[in-house]
């Protein structure tokens, strides 16, 4: 399923592009700019068993991101003027943020030179455990588990169910369930579930933090540099929408403080792990903003519209499944978001229409069916 909706985006993204539809709708629909989420940057290919791939670009892509945004008359600025830009009522040109989740060294190693010899601005959003290097990226320890194991036992809904993971398909099926099936649930269930997993096929599943992510002396060197911004990600990497209000509010304000307090510097931005509806919600924008955060970005995918919250910003996603700048050109222009609106909302409308229409026809046929009127 994934493969074929993947492949069904590519083509619709490819056709807004090629056709000159979406550059010719872009004033009307791409907003005050975008904000792009990426995580990952390794030049090397992907391997045939990475599900995780689409968190992973390469160098060259991302330069040749920048360069499209840069040709599309993008301004690429940090997320300080963003939140300036979007607070303003004068027109302004298009802009755009790069912003990457979760501290991965590599963001260091080849994300950082690309920016630097252009002289741009990024950000890199923190998990405080990351950096200490206790955090548990489970998402990498499932994928790694699942690569090395030919069975996998699994906690899924309070019943264990045993994977063969022997063939590829098997491990492709396997990660979805598990993944799927965790990400639904409870975020400490999910853990003791990965680790349990990580356990049984040998594998060292806590050095894999320290292995991937940047430690405090390494941010605090890159953080020297002005045009380097590094935003707050919670604590423990929790959906904070499915923790009570305040532990919510203590992932957040802890993390915040955290990095001020390691970096000697404010933190203003903030990005919500997960990002989607069922991770963040109007209640966790409330707390951001409450908390005098200057911006807080979800993974809701769309570009900056007047009516976007400061605190609960969309942004798009480059990811490794999209690595073509025709892709970038398309997703920027906002016109596959504002399709995608239109869409649902007549979905929504025929299916109240049909509900509407099958409640009349009940209650006509509840007046006219014989002893409906002693029922």
């Amino acid at each position: 399923m994934r493969r074929t909706t993947t492949a069904l985006t590519r083509t619709a993204l490819s056709i807004l592009h090629y056709s000159g539809v979406g550059a010719l709708l872009a004033p009307l629909a791409r907003g005050k700019g975008v904000i792009f989420t990426l995580h990952s940057v390794r030049p090397e290919p992907p391997q045939a068993f990475e599900p995780n791939r689409i968190l992973k670009v390469t160098p060259d892509f991302l330069d040749a991101a920048i360069t499209t945004v840069e040709a599309a008359g993008y301004d690429i600025i940090s997320l300080d003027e963003a939140g300036a830009r979007l607070k303003a009522d004068t027109p302004a040109h298009p802009f755009a943020c790069f912003t990457f989740d979760d501290g991965y060294r590599d963001n260091r190693d080849y994300a950082y030179p690309i920016f630097k010899r252009r002289g741009l601005p990024f950000a890199i959003y923190v998990p405080t455990a990351y950096a200490d290097g206790e955090g548990e990226l489970w998402w990498l320890v499932l994928e790694a588990a699942i690569r090395k194991a030919g069975r996998v036992r699994a906690m899924l809904d309070g019943e264990e169910r045993t994977f063969d993971t022997r063939s590829l398909a098997g491990k492709e099926r396997a990660f979805a369930t598990i993944y799927w099936s965790l990400r639904n649930g409870a975020e400490t269930d999910l853990r003791a579930a990965v680790r349990m997993i990580a356990t049984d096929a040998g594998l060292e599943w806590a050095t894999l933090c320290r292995d991937l992510i940047m430690g405090w002396d390494e941010l605090r060197a890159l953080a020297a540099d002005p045009l380097v911004t590094i935003g707050a990600h919670t604590c423990r990497h929790f959906a904070v929408a499915r923790l009570p209000e305040e532990e919510a509010r203590a992932e957040i304000l802890e993390s915040v403080t955290r990095i001020e307090r390691e970096l000697g510097r404010p933190c203003r931005h903030f990005s919500f792990p997960y990002g989607d509806r069922a991770s963040a919600g109007e209640r966790d924008f409330a707390i951001a903003a409450a908390l005098g955060l200057e911006t807080a970005v979800t993974t809701r995918k769309d570009v900056l519209r007047a009516a976007s919250s400061m605190t609960g910003l969309p942004r798009v996603s480059l990811n490794g499944d999209f690595q073509k700048t025709r892709y970038v050109s398309a997703l920027m222009t906002g016109v596959p978001f504002v399709m995608r609106d239109a869409a649902e909302m007549a979905l929504a409308a025929t299916r109240r229409l049909r509900g509407g229409a099958r409640t009349s026809g009940a209650r006509a046929g509840s007046a006219t069916r014989p002893g409906a009127a002693s029922i």
